[in-house]
């Protein structure tokens, strides 16, 4: 714990101080997750589109009473706060974390490369931690943030630190290399990710290495000539390397896979060793030998590193929100547990609207100090309900139950699952948290809702990245309206307008009442624009104080009328001006109509002037753009004139963000770029917000002059091996992809659909694909197989493969 005056001081900061003596053992950069408020400090981030200064008043409401700051703000309704004020409140987060590094003296790695590093670093916990107390970041908390939060994590109990690093640009590395300051440094690989940053891949790299620039030892790969070879430039350390490499420390002599094993023979100081893992893919195996040869390098048993390789877990690095028995939601980050990674889990169950309830293992070990700082977040996290497993938890059982209203015991997992009861679980949001020896797999097998194995995945962090990169070609004072209309394009209303709503969007358009209603009893309390109103909707409307647009003289009439017999005033509406769409809206010539009609009705204010645009992602249309533009300009200054007051004025979809940056205007409409699909021809870094999978029902084997599907469509004329998978066109796989014209992915490899798609199945030809399994995972569209490629292969477009997608298709949401 640091003094606040000392924290001024090492950061060079102004201070003002209501209390000097307050000290500081937590650091905020996020209003959702405070814990500890009274010994926070609230550093105030500001970037080009987000400004952390905003977000005082609500960490003061939660209690926060030390900031920092980089702009001056009206400080006196804070007068029991401190406030310390800087230049850069990003630069002294930093500059605090690489002070408190300085303070430890045991070893570090430092973990980066393009892919992996997460992966890489939770399973050197998984080897080290019978053997080392381990500091570690947190899930990914690799960025420019994240790796200073996971920095200041250090203390005096622990021996050990694990951090990963990750870039995206030029001439970040340093600031992370001083706050991590390495002894031995890991490069997992150097792959695609992230190249738009860099001028070439060998950039990247050299950037990348800036980590290890002070470390003693690197451990790298030796097959890799290109990463071999700037190490030996660029750094002065030690390179252990791993590989087929004559070379190599860790030379690999064998790699023999089997169905769902790979056992890895190598040579390490003459003498031959062997791991065997739970994994076939080549990026697993290139993450266990580096894992393996830090292993060796610190000492651990030889027979410990065999037995633990062959538990290597699964990392899933996303925190899954998925829907749970008698109307629950259930968020599965059970792969590991710690005090970090319990934190960061009870900050997303906090942002669920129900009841909060836990159920939480006991932890890798017996340490009082971690049970009891769990016990201080449990009580300011408030949870509901707390359900503890494990003989660990069973000596803290009186303590939990004077501060937890609700409070289970159970010995074992077996215990929790004999006496399990569905009904006991109704309404409520549940977090499972478990280390991995509780195997809490079997708990959320209980509790999932029971629907079929398809399942469409929702990441929330690449809607936010996209939502990002879209803003990197705004100005700072351009709004943004997202669309959530038709389910969020599928993607689910309320979990991506809750995500949207937090990163600050100004607006929601939905396209009927009945959607904007279910988004404000969600807790939604932005902005929302309904598309398409009628006389039945105006009472919904006004009742959940929802925006109509208005498009004809009729709706503008009747909600006027309307208006005017609930005694409302300046209700405000947007205005639709037809500039050569045709579909709906006011045309040039009916402006004056439309001002007379405007003037006459003092119950409405205009909000905003919008157009839709025609074609703006083809440059073939680039003349009409421009000709929709003048007459939506025109249209605005004529109602502006008129009425003598300003308005929002927006035409700009996700395409005319990118191609046509001059017509943004006050506010832009962004779309399908939100979802990660981008029609223009420029490039962007989006990233997949939707997947679509199934799983395989069954394999058949058939012979020539068999027939596969309804109407004998799939004639068999050579040995051919078909899976059957879990999907028809009651889910939104069209019938349109039958007899070849569409195909799945399994094991990566195109699986293509053989006959008619039925309604509940679809049979696919795996003759050429090896290793396919009854269970196994199929992708219908994601990162592999790209929705825009799935619309062109039944001649439609991506708005539509989305919008198809079944309700009764499962929709699981993930945050990285």
């Amino acid at each position: 714990m640091y003094p606040i005056q000392s924290i001024s001081e090492i950061i060079e900061a102004e201070s003002l101080f209501a209390d000097k003596e307050i000290k500081i053992e937590h650091l905020i950069t996020d209003s959702r997750r405070i814990t500890f408020a009274a010994s926070s400090l609230f550093f105030a981030i500001k970037t080009e589109h987000r400004n952390g200064a905003d977000f005082v008043e609500e960490a003061y409401r939660q209690g926060i009473r030390n900031f920092v700051l980089q702009e001056n703000i009206d400080t006196g309704k804070y007068k029991d706060a401190n406030f310390l004020f800087v230049k850069n409140t990003l630069a002294s987060l930093q500059k605090l974390a690489a002070f408190h590094r300085l303070q430890f003296h045991y070893p570090v790695i430092g973990i980066t490369g393009s892919n992996g590093k997460t992966i890489v670093k939770e399973w050197l916990n998984f080897l080290l931690n019978d053997d080392y107390k381990i500091i570690r970041s947190p899930r990914s908390y690799n960025s420019q943030i994240g790796v200073p939060l996971s920095v200041w994590e250090m203390g005096e109990e622990d021996n050990l630190g694990i951090f990963e690093a990750g870039i995206s640009e030029v001439n970040k590395m340093e600031n992370l290399e001083k706050i991590i300051q390495p002894e031995i440094g890991i490069f997992t690989n150097l792959g695609d990710a992230h190249e738009k940053g860099f001028t070439s891949k060998q950039q990247k790299l050299e950037e990348k290495i800036k980590l290890f620039q002070h470390s003693k030892i690197v451990f790298a790969n030796a097959d890799d000539e290109q990463i071999i070879s700037t190490l030996k430039k660029k750094t002065s350390a030690q390179i252990l390397s791993y590989g087929k490499n004559q070379q190599a420390t860790l030379k690999i002599i064998d790699i023999k896979k089997e169905q769902r094993q790979t056992t890895v023979v190598a040579d390490y100081q003459a003498k031959e060793i062997s791991i065997t893992i739970p994994f076939i893919d080549d990026a697993s195996l290139q993450n266990a030998c580096v894992c393996w040869l830090a292993a060796i390098y610190l000492n651990i048993d030889e027979k410990i590193i065999q037995q633990k390789m062959l538990q290597l877990p699964v990392i899933d690095m996303r925190l899954q929100v998925l829907p749970a028995i008698n109307n629950c939601t259930i968020i599965n980050d059970s792969y590991s547990l710690d005090i970090d990674s319990l934190s960061v889990g009870l900050d997303l169950l906090n942002q669920q609207l129900l009841s909060k309830t836990l159920i939480l293992s006991d932890f890798h070990n017996d340490d009082e100090r971690i049970y009891q700082s769990a016990i201080n977040i449990l009580v300011n996290k408030k949870i509901n309900r707390l359900i503890i497993i494990g003989k660990n938890w069973q000596q803290y059982q009186t303590e939990l139950k004077n501060k937890i209203a609700a409070v289970e015991t159970y010995s074992t997992s077996n215990d929790f699952i004999n006496h399990f009861q569905p009904n006991h679980f109704k309404n409520e949001a549940i977090l499972l948290k478990g280390a991995r020896c509780f195997h809490f797999e079997e708990l959320l097998n209980l509790l999932i809702q029971k629907v079929h194995q398809t399942r469409l995945e929702i990441n929330l962090s690449n809607i936010v990245h996209n939502l990002k990169e879209y803003r990197k070609h705004l100005k700072p004072t351009t709004k943004v309206m997202a669309m959530v209309k038709a389910f969020a394009y599928g993607s689910g209303s309320i979990e991506i307008a809750s995500i949207l709503q937090y990163h600050k969007i100004d607006y929601l358009t939905v396209a009927y009442a009945d959607e904007g209603v279910e988004l404000r009893n969600a807790g939604i309390n932005i902005p929302i624009m309904v598309m398409n109103t009628d006389e039945y909707g105006f009472e919904t409307i006004v009742q959940h104080n929802l925006e109509p647009e208005i498009y004809s003289f009729k709706i503008l009439n009747e909600f006027a009328v309307f208006l005017q017999k609930q005694g409302v005033a300046q209700f405000p509406v947007h205005l639709k001006i037809d500039t050569g769409m045709h579909r709906l809206g006011f045309e040039e010539s009916q402006m004056d109509d439309l001002i007379a009609g405007l003037k006459a009705n003092k119950s409405l204010v205009i909000k905003s002037v919008f157009s839709h645009l025609v074609g703006s992602e083809d440059a073939a249309e680039d003349d009409f753009t421009k000709k929709q533009t003048d007459i939506f300009i025109r249209c605005c200054a004529q109602i502006e004139n008129a009425l003598q007051y300003k308005f929002i004025r927006h035409i700009s979809n996700s395409a005319a963000i990118i191609r046509h940056p001059e017509i943004q205007f006050d506010m832009v409409r962004l779309g399908i770029g939100l979802y990660g699909v981008n029609y223009t021809p420029e490039k962007m870094d989006l990233k997949v917000v939707a997947s679509l999978k199934t799983t395989i029902a069954q394999i058949k084997h058939e012979q020539p002059g068999d027939s596969v599907g309804y109407n004998q469509k799939g004639k068999i004329n050579k040995p051919t091996t078909t899976a059957t998978i879990r999907i028809g066109y009651a889910d939104g796989y069209n019938r349109r992809f039958s007899n070849g014209a569409g195909f799945v992915l399994i094991n990566n490899q195109p699986a293509k659909v053989i006959g008619n798609v039925a309604m509940d199945m679809t049979m696919v030809d795996i003759t050429d694909i090896p290793n396919v399994k009854e269970g196994d995972d199929v992708e219908v569209f994601g990162e592999n197989l790209p929705v825009q490629k799935l619309a062109k292969q039944s001649g439609t477009i991506a708005y539509e493969i989305f919008t198809s997608v079944g309700q009764r298709v499962k929709r699981v949401y993930v945050e990285e």
